[in-house]
Protein backbone atom coordinates (compact mmCIF):
# COMPACT_ATOMS: atom_id res chain seq x y z
CA UNK A 1 0.00 0.00 0.00
CA UNK A 2 1.78 3.54 -0.81
CA UNK A 3 2.23 5.46 1.84
CA UNK A 4 -0.32 8.77 1.80
CA UNK A 5 1.23 12.00 0.34
CA UNK A 6 0.93 14.75 3.51
CA UNK A 7 2.01 18.20 1.94
CA UNK A 8 0.91 19.56 5.76
CA UNK A 9 3.57 17.64 7.69
CA UNK A 10 6.06 20.86 7.85
CA UNK A 11 4.16 24.24 8.37
CA UNK A 12 5.05 26.57 5.81
CA UNK A 13 7.40 29.33 7.61
CA UNK A 14 6.57 33.07 7.02
CA UNK A 15 9.09 35.23 8.47
CA UNK A 16 7.83 38.53 9.45
CA UNK A 17 11.12 40.23 9.33
CA UNK A 18 13.53 40.74 6.35
CA UNK A 19 16.54 38.57 5.92
CA UNK A 20 19.42 39.84 7.67
CA UNK A 21 22.49 40.68 5.83
CA UNK A 22 25.15 38.22 4.94
CA UNK A 23 28.46 38.55 6.77
CA UNK A 24 31.50 39.28 4.12
CA UNK A 25 32.69 35.66 4.29
CA UNK A 26 28.72 34.57 2.08
CA UNK A 27 28.99 37.54 -0.35
CA UNK A 28 30.00 36.22 -3.56
CA UNK A 29 31.29 37.26 -6.82
CA UNK A 30 29.74 35.75 -9.85
CA UNK A 31 31.84 34.48 -12.23
CA UNK A 32 31.99 35.15 -15.81
CA UNK A 33 32.73 32.35 -17.34
CA UNK A 34 32.21 30.88 -21.35
CA UNK A 35 32.01 27.20 -19.40
CA UNK A 36 28.78 28.85 -17.40
CA UNK A 37 27.18 29.29 -20.30
CA UNK A 38 28.12 25.76 -22.44
CA UNK A 39 26.83 24.12 -18.69
CA UNK A 40 23.49 26.09 -19.12
CA UNK A 41 22.77 25.46 -22.63
CA UNK A 42 23.74 21.83 -22.61
CA UNK A 43 21.56 21.12 -19.45
CA UNK A 44 18.44 22.82 -21.79
CA UNK A 45 19.31 20.99 -24.62
CA UNK A 46 18.98 18.02 -22.45
CA UNK A 47 15.80 18.84 -20.82
CA UNK A 48 17.37 18.23 -17.45
CA UNK A 49 16.68 19.44 -13.88
CA UNK A 50 19.04 20.13 -11.04
CA UNK A 51 19.32 20.66 -7.58
CA UNK A 52 21.50 23.56 -8.51
CA UNK A 53 18.57 25.65 -9.64
CA UNK A 54 15.80 24.10 -7.92
CA UNK A 55 16.60 24.46 -4.66
CA UNK A 56 18.82 28.07 -5.29
CA UNK A 57 22.54 26.54 -4.68
CA UNK A 58 24.72 29.40 -3.94
CA UNK A 59 27.59 27.86 -5.79
CA UNK A 60 25.90 27.04 -8.68
CA UNK A 61 27.87 29.90 -10.65
CA UNK A 62 30.55 28.34 -9.61
CA UNK A 63 30.23 24.75 -10.10
CA UNK A 64 28.49 25.58 -13.58
CA UNK A 65 31.69 27.42 -14.63
CA UNK A 66 33.90 24.22 -13.67
CA UNK A 67 31.58 22.24 -15.67
CA UNK A 68 29.96 20.42 -13.24
CA UNK A 69 26.36 20.08 -11.57
CA UNK A 70 24.24 17.92 -9.79
CA UNK A 71 21.55 15.75 -11.80
CA UNK A 72 17.94 15.74 -10.01
CA UNK A 73 16.04 13.12 -11.32
CA UNK A 74 12.36 11.97 -11.30
CA UNK A 75 11.06 15.64 -12.22
CA UNK A 76 11.26 18.64 -10.43
CA UNK A 77 8.16 18.53 -8.05
CA UNK A 78 8.53 17.00 -4.24
CA UNK A 79 6.28 16.05 -2.53
CA UNK A 80 7.47 17.06 0.77
CA UNK A 81 7.30 20.79 2.18
CA UNK A 82 10.80 21.06 4.06
CA UNK A 83 10.80 24.38 6.03
CA UNK A 84 14.36 24.67 4.35
CA UNK A 85 14.20 23.40 1.35
CA UNK A 86 13.57 25.73 -2.08
CA UNK A 87 12.82 22.83 -4.01
CA UNK A 88 8.68 23.16 -5.52
CA UNK A 89 6.44 21.22 -3.58
CA UNK A 90 3.63 19.54 -5.80
CA UNK A 91 1.69 17.23 -7.35
CA UNK A 92 4.53 15.16 -9.61
CA UNK A 93 4.12 14.42 -13.38
CA UNK A 94 5.23 10.68 -14.77
CA UNK A 95 8.15 9.67 -14.79
CA UNK A 96 9.85 10.40 -17.91
CA UNK A 97 11.44 7.11 -18.99
CA UNK A 98 13.93 8.76 -21.00
CA UNK A 99 15.93 10.77 -18.48
CA UNK A 100 18.26 8.47 -17.66
CA UNK A 101 19.73 8.08 -21.16
CA UNK A 102 19.91 11.72 -21.34
CA UNK A 103 21.54 12.14 -17.71
CA UNK A 104 24.14 9.87 -19.32
CA UNK A 105 24.60 11.86 -22.11
CA UNK A 106 24.96 15.28 -19.99
CA UNK A 107 27.77 13.15 -17.82
CA UNK A 108 29.16 12.00 -21.31
CA UNK A 109 29.56 15.43 -22.80
CA UNK A 110 30.49 17.31 -19.62
CA UNK A 111 33.48 14.64 -19.19
CA UNK A 112 32.78 14.59 -15.56
CA UNK A 113 34.78 12.25 -13.65
CA UNK A 114 32.93 12.44 -10.29
CA UNK A 115 29.02 12.44 -11.00
CA UNK A 116 26.05 12.94 -8.49
CA UNK A 117 22.37 11.76 -8.88
CA UNK A 118 19.66 13.40 -6.49
CA UNK A 119 16.01 13.42 -6.87
CA UNK A 120 13.22 15.39 -5.61
CA UNK A 121 11.07 12.92 -3.04
CA UNK A 122 8.67 10.93 -4.67
CA UNK A 123 6.21 9.24 -2.04
CA UNK A 124 3.38 8.83 -4.72
CA UNK A 125 5.72 5.81 -5.89
CA UNK A 126 5.41 2.63 -4.32
CA UNK A 127 9.40 2.56 -4.31
CA UNK A 128 9.71 6.00 -3.89
CA UNK A 129 11.66 6.54 -7.16
CA UNK A 130 14.46 3.57 -6.57
CA UNK A 131 14.02 2.02 -9.43
CA UNK A 132 14.32 5.02 -11.68
CA UNK A 133 17.38 6.06 -9.54
CA UNK A 134 18.69 2.43 -10.44
CA UNK A 135 18.11 3.06 -14.56
CA UNK A 136 20.15 6.17 -14.13
CA UNK A 137 23.01 4.65 -12.42
CA UNK A 138 23.53 1.78 -15.13
CA UNK A 139 22.85 4.22 -17.65
CA UNK A 140 25.94 6.86 -16.38
CA UNK A 141 27.96 3.91 -15.80
CA UNK A 142 27.82 2.53 -19.67
CA UNK A 143 28.46 5.66 -20.91
CA UNK A 144 31.09 6.76 -18.44
CA UNK A 145 32.12 3.31 -16.96
CA UNK A 146 35.67 4.93 -15.16
CA UNK A 147 33.42 7.41 -13.49
CA UNK A 148 32.65 7.57 -9.44
CA UNK A 149 29.10 7.68 -9.20
CA UNK A 150 27.69 9.21 -6.20
CA UNK A 151 23.59 9.19 -5.32
CA UNK A 152 22.03 11.87 -2.78
CA UNK A 153 18.40 9.41 -2.03
CA UNK A 154 15.65 10.81 -0.65
CA UNK A 155 14.71 8.24 2.54
CA UNK A 156 11.81 5.99 0.62
CA UNK A 157 10.00 5.79 3.92
CA UNK A 158 13.24 3.09 4.70
CA UNK A 159 12.04 0.74 2.46
CA UNK A 160 14.68 -2.02 2.27
CA UNK A 161 13.43 -2.92 -1.36
CA UNK A 162 14.02 0.41 -2.32
CA UNK A 163 17.51 0.83 -0.58
CA UNK A 164 18.08 -2.39 -2.08
CA UNK A 165 17.49 -1.29 -5.45
CA UNK A 166 19.64 1.49 -5.26
CA UNK A 167 22.16 -0.77 -3.94
CA UNK A 168 22.03 -3.09 -6.27
CA UNK A 169 23.12 -0.36 -9.12
CA UNK A 170 26.40 -0.40 -7.57
CA UNK A 171 27.16 3.33 -7.02
CA UNK A 172 30.46 4.64 -5.09
CA UNK A 173 28.86 6.63 -2.64
CA UNK A 174 25.48 6.57 -0.89
CA UNK A 175 24.55 9.55 0.13
CA UNK A 176 21.50 10.51 2.80
CA UNK A 177 21.52 14.07 4.38
CA UNK A 178 20.77 14.06 8.17
CA UNK A 179 20.03 17.37 7.41
CA UNK A 180 20.12 18.80 11.33
CA UNK A 181 19.96 17.83 14.79
CA UNK A 182 17.35 15.77 16.42
CA UNK A 183 15.38 18.44 18.16
CA UNK A 184 15.18 20.23 15.00
CA UNK A 185 14.34 17.71 12.60
CA UNK A 186 10.64 17.92 13.08
CA UNK A 187 10.53 21.47 12.58
CA UNK A 188 13.06 21.52 9.60
CA UNK A 189 11.80 18.40 7.87
CA UNK A 190 8.51 17.44 6.18
CA UNK A 191 7.53 13.69 7.27
CA UNK A 192 11.39 12.78 7.28
CA UNK A 193 12.83 11.70 10.98
CA UNK A 194 15.83 11.74 12.39
CA UNK A 195 15.93 8.12 13.09
CA UNK A 196 14.33 6.86 10.13
CA UNK A 197 17.61 8.47 8.46
CA UNK A 198 19.84 7.08 10.17
CA UNK A 199 17.92 3.41 9.40
CA UNK A 200 18.77 3.90 5.80
CA UNK A 201 22.35 4.78 6.15
CA UNK A 202 22.77 1.68 8.60
CA UNK A 203 20.89 -0.73 6.07
CA UNK A 204 23.45 1.03 3.42
CA UNK A 205 26.10 0.53 5.56
CA UNK A 206 24.80 -3.35 6.51
CA UNK A 207 24.57 -4.60 2.67
CA UNK A 208 27.38 -3.45 0.88
CA UNK A 209 29.93 -3.81 3.64
CA UNK A 210 33.55 -2.03 2.15
CA UNK A 211 32.08 -1.82 -1.49
CA UNK A 212 30.20 1.18 -0.37
CA UNK A 213 30.66 4.53 1.09
CA UNK A 214 28.60 6.27 2.85
CA UNK A 215 27.99 9.57 3.27
CA UNK A 216 25.93 12.81 5.27
CA UNK A 217 25.52 16.59 5.48
CA UNK A 218 23.85 18.74 7.93
CA UNK A 219 22.95 22.30 7.91
CA UNK A 220 24.55 24.65 10.97
CA UNK A 221 23.11 28.11 11.75
CA UNK A 222 19.11 26.64 12.54
CA UNK A 223 19.55 27.03 16.28
CA UNK A 224 21.39 23.86 16.77
CA UNK A 225 23.98 23.84 19.89
CA UNK A 226 27.45 22.87 19.75
CA UNK A 227 26.38 19.82 21.76
CA UNK A 228 23.53 18.55 19.76
CA UNK A 229 25.76 18.84 16.70
CA UNK A 230 28.34 16.51 18.32
CA UNK A 231 25.79 14.47 19.35
CA UNK A 232 24.39 13.88 15.35
CA UNK A 233 27.96 13.25 14.60
CA UNK A 234 28.31 10.82 16.97
CA UNK A 235 24.91 8.74 15.72
CA UNK A 236 26.00 9.34 12.16
CA UNK A 237 29.30 7.22 13.00
CA UNK A 238 27.87 4.91 15.00
CA UNK A 239 25.54 3.69 11.84
CA UNK A 240 28.90 3.37 9.94
CA UNK A 241 28.60 6.85 7.74
CA UNK A 242 32.24 7.29 6.21
CA UNK A 243 31.99 10.97 4.29
CA UNK A 244 30.46 14.28 6.28
CA UNK A 245 29.66 17.75 5.38
CA UNK A 246 28.56 20.80 7.09
CA UNK A 247 27.28 24.08 5.66
CA UNK A 248 25.89 27.26 6.40
CA UNK A 249 21.86 27.22 6.23
CA UNK A 250 21.02 29.58 4.08
CA UNK A 251 16.90 30.89 3.90
CA UNK A 252 15.62 30.61 0.20
CA UNK A 253 12.80 32.76 1.00
CA UNK A 254 10.66 34.77 3.57
CA UNK A 255 8.46 31.60 3.80
CA UNK A 256 11.21 29.36 5.15
CA UNK A 257 12.94 28.96 8.34
CA UNK A 258 14.60 32.11 9.43
CA UNK A 259 18.57 31.42 10.25
CA UNK A 260 19.51 32.02 13.66
CA UNK A 261 23.34 31.85 13.55
CA UNK A 262 25.77 32.85 10.95
CA UNK A 263 28.36 30.51 11.34
CA UNK A 264 31.74 31.98 10.68
CA UNK A 265 34.54 29.88 8.93
CA UNK A 266 36.94 29.51 11.71
CA UNK A 267 34.14 27.74 13.66
CA UNK A 268 33.70 25.37 10.67
CA UNK A 269 37.25 24.58 10.32
CA UNK A 270 37.09 23.63 14.07
CA UNK A 271 33.94 21.37 13.42
CA UNK A 272 35.50 19.84 10.85
CA UNK A 273 38.81 19.01 12.94
CA UNK A 274 35.99 17.48 15.66
CA UNK A 275 34.51 15.85 12.96
CA UNK A 276 38.10 14.20 11.54
CA UNK A 277 38.73 13.58 14.92
CA UNK A 278 35.41 11.21 15.52
CA UNK A 279 36.45 8.67 12.93
CA UNK A 280 34.74 10.39 9.16
CA UNK A 281 37.04 9.15 6.32
CA UNK A 282 36.61 12.60 4.89
CA UNK A 283 34.82 15.74 6.28
CA UNK A 284 34.13 18.99 4.12
CA UNK A 285 33.00 21.82 6.40
CA UNK A 286 32.41 25.45 5.64
CA UNK A 287 30.33 28.47 5.09
CA UNK A 288 29.47 27.47 1.46
CA UNK A 289 29.83 23.76 1.92
CA UNK A 290 26.54 21.56 0.30
CA UNK A 291 26.18 17.98 -0.55
CA UNK A 292 27.59 17.86 -3.44
CA UNK A 293 30.10 21.30 -3.46
CA UNK A 294 33.29 19.69 -4.83
CA UNK A 295 31.96 16.13 -4.08
CA UNK A 296 35.17 15.26 -6.37
CA UNK A 297 38.14 15.95 -3.57
CA UNK A 298 37.10 12.67 -2.32
CA UNK A 299 38.53 9.89 -4.57
CA UNK A 300 37.36 6.58 -3.18
CA UNK A 301 40.92 4.36 -3.37
CA UNK A 302 40.65 1.66 -5.88
CA UNK A 303 40.44 -1.39 -5.15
Amino acid sequence: MRPPVDHAAAPVVRSAAPRPRLPEWLRLRLPDSESYGRTRALLAELNLHTVCESARCPNHWECWSRGTATFMIAGDRCTRACGFCAVTTAKPLPLDPDEPARVAEAAHRMRLRHVVITAVARDDLRDGGAEHFRRTIEAVRARLPAAVIEVLVPDFNDQDEAIDTVLAARPHIFNHNLETVRRLTPRVRSRATYDRSLSVLRKARARSGSQLWTKSGLMLGLGETEEELLEALGDLRAVGCDLLTLGQYLQPTLRHLPVVEFVSPERFARLGELARGMGFAHVASGPLVRSSYHADDFVPPSG
